[in-house]
C-alpha cells in the first residue's frame, strides 16, 4: 500500500480527530485541520501530534477555517509545497442545529451552511487544480443519514446535508474523465460533540409562539445520551475505519458509504439501493453512462 497525503477538516474532535489518528497509524501523511490551533485548540494539536508521534508516525496539524477563502488557500498552498500533492480530502467540518426550524433566521442558517456546505466546496476548490493535474485524487464528504431522510427539528442541518449530497454525486459524474473519485460516508447516531454544541434558533419570538413543541428540541438533547443500549454502546470508531477503507480502495469505491452503531438499520443502505438505478437511468437517457 502506497502512503497517501490526506487532508482531514473539522480535526478537533469527533469522527475528524479519530480519522487522523487511524489514517496516521495506518503510515499516511495525514495533516489534520482546524480553527484556532494556537489557541483553544492548541491542546488538542499537541495531543494528535504526540498520540501519533507515540506509535511512530507523522502527523500534522494546521490552521484551516473553511469559512473562510484565505484560511483554506493559505493552508492548501502550504501542504503543496511541502508534500508537493494531495492524494484525498477529507470533508469532516461541521455543525448540527437542533431547534424549531422556523426560529433559525436567515443569519443562522447562514453560519450553519458557511461550515457545513459552502466550507466542502472551498476545501473542493482549493484541492481540485491539484488533482486534476495530477491526474487523481479523492475527495471524501462526510455527510448523515439525514442527508437522505429528514427528521424533525433538524431541519436546517439536513438540508445542508441533503445539498452536500447532490454536490458530491455532482463531483462523481463531472471528475471521473480526470481520474479523481468523489464518495459520501453517511454516518449514523454515533456519540459526538456536535448535540452537546449544537447552535441555538435566535428568533425567541417564533419559539415562544410554539408553545410546548419548543421544548421538544431540548429533550432530544437531554436523551441523546439515554439513547444508546449500554451493554452495547456505539463505536464512532466504525466511521474512522470506514474512511480509511475508502482512502486505500484499490477497486471502484461505492458512491455512498452508510456507516451505522451495530444492530440499528434506518433504512438508508435501502434508500441508496433504491435510488441507484434511478439515477443511473437518468444519465444513461441523457448519454452519460460514460460517466457513472
Amino acid at each position: 500500500m502506497s502512503k497517501k497525503i490526506i487532508v482531514v477538516t473539522g480535526a478537533s474532535s469527533g469522527f475528524g480527530k479519530l480519522t487522523v489518528l487511524e489514517l496516521a497509524r495506518r503510515g499516511h501523511s495525514v495533516i489534520a485541520t482546524m480553527r484556532d490551533v494556537d489557541g483553544r485548540n492548541s491542546q488538542i494539536r499537541d495531543e494528535l501530534i504526540e498520540a501519533a508521534k507515540a506509535e511512530g508516525n507523522p502527523l500534522q496539524v494546521l490552521e484551516m477555517d473553511v469559512t473562510e477563502d484565505a484560511s483554506v488557500q493559505s493552508a492548501i498552498d502550504s501542504i503543496i509545497a511541502q508534500h508537493g500533492k494531495i492524494d484525498a480530502l477529507v470533508n469532516n467540518a461541521g455543525l448540527m442545529p437542533i431547534g424549531v426550524t422556523e426560529a433559525y433566521t436567515m443569519a443562522d442558517v447562514e453560519r450553519l451552511f458557511a461550515v457545513n456546505f459552502f466550507g466542502a466546496i472551498r476545501t473542493d476548490r482549493a484541492v481540485l487544480p491539484h488533482m486534476r493535474a495530477a491526474g487523481s485524487g479523492l475527495l471524501i464528504q462526510v455527510t448523515s443519514l439525514m442527508g437522505r431522510f429528514t427528521i424533525p427539528f433538524f431541519g436546517i442541518y439536513s438540508a445542508s446535508k441533503f445539498a452536500l449530497e447532490a454536490l458530491a454525486e455532482t463531483y462523481r459524474y463531472e471528475l471521473s474523465p480526470f481520474g479523481i473519485d468523489s464518495v459520501i460516508v453517511e454516518p449514523g447516531p454515533f456519540p459526538s460533540n456536535l448535540i452537546s454544541s449544537s447552535p441555538e434558533p435566535s428568533d425567541t419570538g417564533v419559539l415562544a409562539s410554539y408553545g410546548d413543541v419548543a421544548a421538544i428540541p431540548g429533550q432530544i438533547k437531554a436523551g441523546s445520551d439515554q439513547s444508546h443500549d449500554p451493554a452495547n454502546p456505539p463505536r464512532p470508531q466504525l466511521v474512522a475505519d470506514a474512511i480509511a477503507h475508502l482512502v486505500e480502495a484499490t477497486e471502484r469505491r461505492p458512491l455512498r458509504t452508510v456507516v451505522m452503531p451495530d444492530g440499528l438499520d434506518f433504512g438508508v443502505a435501502a434508500i441508496n439501493e433504491a435510488v441507484a438505478p434511478i439515477q443511473n437511468g437518468v444519465l444513461t437517457a441523457m448519454g452519460m453512462e460514460h460517466l457513472i
